[in-house]
């Protein structure tokens, strides 16, 4: 069993049949061992852009909290933390599907850093992709989560495999934008709920030239 939330307003039939069918073979990818389930659903997910926007826990998915392991299919599907990280998720995939970019920055903790770019960066990366693409779209495949304290409160260390996809103004040609396999993303949460802080890994000294290739930031 898995569990995934499809976005309104972000499918279209031929290619949502497209989706269902890289679904289908995710799943069934999933029988064999771990490591190569999880390749094989990115493999799938380079297949071809999807306009259906996903945001799905896999199979094998496995919850570390304070010292405890949730494996259980029913146990992490009901688990209270990993509800809301996929209501915050979906929140954002409505955003996208909407165009709005004042909801999307929403997704963002006040404290965001992605590797050099802040909230400001984000959001006129968000603005250039909104400019050059339309049908915006993403899938989000998870497979781990801890909840970790800090001394700043509770965090959330998700590790997702997905993809951001779009149409082009000018080509109307559907692209895949970017992919990432296996990306540890960093969520605090506020009193509106879970927000998106960063991800695992070092820094560069200097944020991304203004003209870099647009990145799903996600």
């Amino acid at each position: 069993m898995y569990l995934y939330r499809d976005v309104d307003g972000a499918r279209d039939e031929p290619e949502g049949i497209k989706m269902q069918q890289r679904t289908r073979g995710m799943v069934e990818a999933w029988r064999g061992p771990r490591l190569a389930r999880i390749v094989a659903a990115s493999v799938m997910l380079l297949v071809g852009p999807s306009v259906q926007a996903r945001v799905q826990v896999l199979p094998d998915m496995v919850i570390t909290r304070e010292g405890r392991t949730i494996t259980e299919d029913k146990a992490v599907h009901a688990d209270p933390t990993m509800q809301e990280i996929l209501t915050a998720f979906d929140r954002a995939e409505r955003a996208l599907a909407r165009r709005d970019l004042g909801g999307l920055m929403q997704f963002y903790a006040s404290g965001y850093n992605y590797h050099g770019l802040h909230g400001a960066d984000v959001e006129r990366i968000w603005g250039e992709v909104f400019e050059h693409y339309r049908g915006l779209s993403s899938t989000h495949l998870f497979s781990a989560m801890q909840v970790v304290q800090t001394e700043e409160g509770t965090r959330v260390e998700l590790t997702c495999t997905g993809g951001l996809y779009g149409t082009e103004a000018q080509s109307g040609a559907r692209v895949t934008l970017d992919s990432w396999y296996q990306e540890v993303h960093y969520l605090i949460r506020d009193k509106d709920g879970w927000r998106f802080l960063g991800n695992r890994g070092d820094a560069p000294r200097s944020a991304p030239f203004s003209s870099s290739p647009h990145h799903p930031l996600f």
